[in-house]
């Protein structure tokens, strides 16, 4: 049975929306697109690296919601002089959809449909390699509504943007992480690797 490791850029006040560039998710009019660039250096590379790396077949898989595979699959693959966009290119992808359709445009992309939780769970049983979430805020709080994310790599940036959607937006359930890794970036970037350990009811 794999896990399942989200890894998602947030601000101090939770943002996650377009870290990695200013045409990457403009809803709602969100006009800081790009916030993370200027923070990156090798220890946030290396951390994200690691996290691509992981998974007991030796490489992790990537799980997408729609619009982040879609955004990826339109961005990643025209980036021809980036080592990152080959790791892409060569990753398993499961990308959770209701409208999507056979064949996924992105090399090595494969459709999971039906119900998200389940699906994914199912996903989980089935494939020995990990699955890392970006992104994909929407399929995370599902997932973790779930109880299906078993590790939090969070990069949280010290910044405050006062607007833009947030990874836990109010809306899941109250939950206890347990802080099992962390460091810190030559930025100011803190890297914390949390471990869900049920939840609190108040």
């Amino acid at each position: 049975m794999s896990k399942l490791i989200v890894i998602n850029n947030l601000t101090l006040d939770g943002v996650m929306q377009a870290p990695g560039r200013p045409d990457e998710d403009r809803r709602d009019g969100f006009a800081h697109g790009g916030w993370a660039v200027p923070y990156g250096d090798a220890v946030k590379g290396q951390a994200m690296g690691a996290g691509m790396a992981a998974g007991a077949a030796g490489a992790a898989a990537l799980l997408l919601g729609r619009r982040t595979y879609e955004d990826f699959a339109s961005f990643w693959p025209e980036q021809v002089d980036n080592p990152f966009a080959a790791v892409l290119d060569a990753m398993q992808k499961y990308v959770v959809s209701t409208t999507l359709v056979d064949p996924l445009p992105w090399q090595n992309s494969t459709l999971v449909d039906g119900d998200a939780a389940t699906s994914v769970a199912a996903l989980k049983r089935e494939t020995e390699q990990d699955l890392v979430v970006l992104g994909s805020g929407e399929l995370v709080r599902g997932l973790a509504g779930a109880d299906l994310v078993d590790e939090y790599v969070l990069m949280i940036h010290p910044l405050v943007l006062g607007a833009g959607r947030r990874l836990f937006d109010g809306t899941g359930p109250m939950a206890a992480l347990e802080l099992t890794d962390s460091l810190t970036s030559t930025t100011g970037v803190f890297i914390g690797t949390y471990r869900p350990v049920g939840r609190r009811v108040t």
